[in-house]
Protein backbone atom coordinates (compact mmCIF):
# COMPACT_ATOMS: atom_id res chain seq x y z
CA UNK A 1 0.00 0.00 0.00
CA UNK A 2 2.75 2.44 0.88
CA UNK A 3 4.50 1.84 -2.43
CA UNK A 4 1.24 2.65 -4.25
CA UNK A 5 0.72 5.83 -2.16
CA UNK A 6 4.25 7.14 -2.67
CA UNK A 7 5.46 8.63 -5.88
CA UNK A 8 8.74 7.17 -7.21
CA UNK A 9 10.46 10.49 -6.52
CA UNK A 10 9.27 10.65 -2.90
CA UNK A 11 10.13 6.98 -2.29
CA UNK A 12 13.62 7.50 -3.66
CA UNK A 13 14.10 10.62 -1.52
CA UNK A 14 13.11 8.70 1.63
CA UNK A 15 15.44 5.84 0.77
CA UNK A 16 18.32 8.24 0.26
CA UNK A 17 17.62 10.16 3.48
CA UNK A 18 15.54 8.12 5.96
CA UNK A 19 16.41 10.62 8.70
CA UNK A 20 13.63 12.76 7.24
CA UNK A 21 11.15 10.37 8.83
CA UNK A 22 13.13 10.07 12.06
CA UNK A 23 13.17 13.84 12.55
CA UNK A 24 9.41 14.14 12.15
CA UNK A 25 7.97 13.34 15.59
CA UNK A 26 4.33 13.06 14.46
CA UNK A 27 5.24 10.73 11.61
CA UNK A 28 7.34 8.50 13.87
CA UNK A 29 4.53 8.39 16.45
CA UNK A 30 2.10 7.27 13.74
CA UNK A 31 4.50 4.58 12.50
CA UNK A 32 5.12 3.22 15.99
CA UNK A 33 1.40 3.26 16.72
CA UNK A 34 0.63 1.34 13.57
CA UNK A 35 3.31 -1.21 14.40
CA UNK A 36 2.01 -1.73 17.95
CA UNK A 37 -1.53 -2.17 16.63
CA UNK A 38 -0.28 -4.80 14.19
CA UNK A 39 1.56 -6.99 16.70
CA UNK A 40 -1.48 -7.51 18.91
CA UNK A 41 -2.37 -6.75 22.53
CA UNK A 42 -0.40 -9.72 23.94
CA UNK A 43 2.95 -8.54 22.56
CA UNK A 44 4.96 -5.79 24.20
CA UNK A 45 7.13 -3.77 21.85
CA UNK A 46 10.10 -2.71 23.97
CA UNK A 47 11.41 -0.43 21.25
CA UNK A 48 8.11 1.40 21.03
CA UNK A 49 7.97 1.83 24.80
CA UNK A 50 11.55 3.05 24.84
CA UNK A 51 10.79 5.53 22.08
CA UNK A 52 7.79 6.85 24.01
CA UNK A 53 9.94 7.27 27.12
CA UNK A 54 12.66 9.06 25.14
CA UNK A 55 10.06 11.30 23.53
CA UNK A 56 8.67 12.27 26.93
CA UNK A 57 12.19 13.00 28.16
CA UNK A 58 12.87 15.12 25.07
CA UNK A 59 9.70 17.10 25.74
CA UNK A 60 10.88 17.79 29.30
CA UNK A 61 14.34 18.83 28.10
CA UNK A 62 12.88 21.17 25.49
CA UNK A 63 10.60 22.71 28.09
CA UNK A 64 13.50 23.20 30.50
CA UNK A 65 15.57 24.70 27.69
CA UNK A 66 12.81 27.17 26.86
CA UNK A 67 12.52 28.18 30.52
CA UNK A 68 16.28 28.75 30.75
CA UNK A 69 16.23 30.93 27.64
CA UNK A 70 13.24 32.90 28.94
CA UNK A 71 14.93 33.41 32.33
CA UNK A 72 18.15 34.56 30.66
CA UNK A 73 16.22 37.01 28.50
CA UNK A 74 14.34 38.39 31.51
CA UNK A 75 17.59 38.75 33.44
CA UNK A 76 19.26 40.58 30.56
CA UNK A 77 16.25 42.85 30.18
CA UNK A 78 16.29 43.54 33.93
CA UNK A 79 19.99 44.39 33.86
CA UNK A 80 19.47 46.83 31.01
CA UNK A 81 16.62 48.48 32.91
CA UNK A 82 18.67 48.89 36.09
CA UNK A 83 21.64 50.26 34.14
CA UNK A 84 19.38 52.89 32.55
CA UNK A 85 17.94 53.71 35.97
CA UNK A 86 21.40 54.21 37.51
CA UNK A 87 22.38 56.54 34.65
CA UNK A 88 19.19 58.48 35.27
CA UNK A 89 20.22 58.93 38.92
CA UNK A 90 23.39 60.70 37.80
CA UNK A 91 21.76 63.20 35.46
CA UNK A 92 20.20 65.76 37.88
CA UNK A 93 22.40 68.76 38.73
CA UNK A 94 20.74 69.63 42.06
CA UNK A 95 18.79 67.93 44.86
CA UNK A 96 15.43 69.28 43.68
CA UNK A 97 16.11 67.81 40.26
CA UNK A 98 17.11 64.53 41.88
CA UNK A 99 13.76 64.36 43.70
CA UNK A 100 11.72 65.41 40.67
CA UNK A 101 13.44 62.72 38.63
CA UNK A 102 12.08 60.02 40.94
CA UNK A 103 8.48 60.29 39.81
CA UNK A 104 9.18 61.19 36.18
CA UNK A 105 12.01 59.58 34.22
CA UNK A 106 13.11 57.10 36.89
CA UNK A 107 9.62 55.75 37.53
CA UNK A 108 9.08 55.34 33.79
CA UNK A 109 12.37 53.48 33.36
CA UNK A 110 11.59 51.11 36.22
CA UNK A 111 7.98 50.73 35.02
CA UNK A 112 6.48 51.44 38.43
CA UNK A 113 3.41 53.48 39.29
CA UNK A 114 4.82 55.03 42.45
CA UNK A 115 8.37 55.80 43.55
CA UNK A 116 8.77 57.53 46.90
CA UNK A 117 11.74 58.28 49.11
CA UNK A 118 10.75 58.00 52.78
CA UNK A 119 13.13 59.68 55.22
CA UNK A 120 12.72 59.74 58.99
CA UNK A 121 13.34 62.89 60.97
CA UNK A 122 13.44 63.43 64.73
CA UNK A 123 11.60 66.75 64.40
CA UNK A 124 8.57 65.21 62.76
CA UNK A 125 5.66 64.00 64.87
CA UNK A 126 2.30 62.56 63.93
CA UNK A 127 1.51 61.35 60.44
CA UNK A 128 4.02 61.47 57.56
CA UNK A 129 3.79 64.35 55.10
CA UNK A 130 2.42 62.62 52.01
CA UNK A 131 2.57 63.78 48.43
CA UNK A 132 5.53 64.32 46.18
CA UNK A 133 8.66 62.22 45.73
CA UNK A 134 9.96 62.85 49.28
CA UNK A 135 8.01 61.87 52.38
CA UNK A 136 9.30 63.08 55.74
CA UNK A 137 8.17 60.72 58.47
CA UNK A 138 8.54 60.37 62.25
CA UNK A 139 10.93 57.89 63.83
CA UNK A 140 9.88 54.27 63.52
CA UNK A 141 8.04 54.68 60.20
CA UNK A 142 10.62 52.76 58.19
CA UNK A 143 10.73 49.85 60.64
CA UNK A 144 6.91 49.60 60.65
CA UNK A 145 6.82 49.76 56.86
CA UNK A 146 9.39 46.99 56.52
CA UNK A 147 7.65 44.80 59.08
CA UNK A 148 4.34 45.28 57.30
CA UNK A 149 2.48 43.97 60.31
CA UNK A 150 4.65 40.84 60.55
CA UNK A 151 7.29 39.89 63.05
CA UNK A 152 10.78 38.77 62.17
CA UNK A 153 10.98 40.67 58.87
CA UNK A 154 14.67 41.31 57.96
CA UNK A 155 15.37 45.03 58.31
CA UNK A 156 18.20 45.41 55.78
CA UNK A 157 16.95 43.30 52.89
CA UNK A 158 15.01 44.24 49.78
CA UNK A 159 11.40 43.16 50.24
CA UNK A 160 8.97 42.28 47.43
CA UNK A 161 5.36 41.63 48.40
CA UNK A 162 1.69 42.48 48.04
CA UNK A 163 1.08 45.96 49.37
CA UNK A 164 0.81 46.03 53.16
CA UNK A 165 -1.53 48.13 55.25
CA UNK A 166 1.46 49.83 56.87
CA UNK A 167 2.74 51.14 53.53
CA UNK A 168 -0.44 51.62 51.49
CA UNK A 169 -0.72 55.29 52.49
CA UNK A 170 2.95 56.06 51.85
CA UNK A 171 2.66 55.40 48.12
CA UNK A 172 0.38 58.37 47.54
CA UNK A 173 -1.71 56.32 45.08
CA UNK A 174 -3.45 52.92 45.12
CA UNK A 175 -1.06 50.04 44.37
CA UNK A 176 -1.35 46.26 44.54
CA UNK A 177 2.28 45.17 45.04
CA UNK A 178 5.40 46.88 46.28
CA UNK A 179 9.18 46.78 46.58
CA UNK A 180 10.91 48.16 49.67
CA UNK A 181 14.60 49.06 49.53
CA UNK A 182 15.98 50.04 52.96
CA UNK A 183 18.65 52.76 52.83
CA UNK A 184 21.37 52.86 55.47
CA UNK A 185 22.55 56.47 55.51
CA UNK A 186 25.16 55.98 58.21
CA UNK A 187 25.30 56.11 62.01
CA UNK A 188 24.58 59.85 62.22
CA UNK A 189 21.41 59.78 60.09
CA UNK A 190 18.02 58.22 60.63
CA UNK A 191 16.75 55.37 58.45
CA UNK A 192 15.34 55.92 54.99
CA UNK A 193 13.41 53.78 52.55
CA UNK A 194 12.92 53.76 48.78
CA UNK A 195 9.39 52.58 48.11
CA UNK A 196 8.17 51.34 44.72
CA UNK A 197 4.59 50.44 43.92
CA UNK A 198 2.73 48.82 41.03
CA UNK A 199 -0.96 48.40 40.32
CA UNK A 200 -0.17 44.86 39.10
CA UNK A 201 -0.59 42.31 41.94
CA UNK A 202 2.12 40.02 40.55
CA UNK A 203 4.69 42.67 39.68
CA UNK A 204 6.51 42.27 43.00
CA UNK A 205 6.44 38.99 44.91
CA UNK A 206 8.62 37.17 47.41
CA UNK A 207 9.43 34.48 44.82
CA UNK A 208 11.35 36.94 42.65
CA UNK A 209 15.07 37.65 42.86
CA UNK A 210 16.30 40.85 44.46
CA UNK A 211 19.90 41.09 43.22
CA UNK A 212 19.24 43.80 40.64
CA UNK A 213 17.12 45.88 43.01
CA UNK A 214 19.79 45.50 45.69
CA UNK A 215 22.37 46.86 43.26
CA UNK A 216 20.09 49.73 42.31
CA UNK A 217 19.47 50.46 46.00
CA UNK A 218 23.21 50.75 46.63
CA UNK A 219 23.60 53.15 43.70
CA UNK A 220 20.63 55.18 44.94
CA UNK A 221 22.00 55.30 48.49
CA UNK A 222 25.40 56.57 47.35
CA UNK A 223 23.81 59.20 45.13
CA UNK A 224 21.51 60.34 47.93
CA UNK A 225 24.43 60.60 50.36
CA UNK A 226 26.25 62.80 47.91
CA UNK A 227 23.35 65.25 47.84
CA UNK A 228 22.89 65.15 51.63
CA UNK A 229 26.54 65.99 52.21
CA UNK A 230 26.46 69.08 50.03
Amino acid sequence: MINEALTPELRQALLEDPSTILMDRDLMRAIVGAHEAGVGANVIDIRGRAMSALEARLDRLESAHEHVIAAAYDNQSGMNTVHRAVLSLLEPVDFDGFLDNLQTDLADILRVDTLVLVMETATKEGEPELGGPLTMAPAGTVARAIAGGRRGQPSGEVILRRVAHATAGLHGAPVASEALIPLDLGPTRMPALLLMGSDEPGRFSAAQGTDLLRFFGQAFRLTLLRWLEE
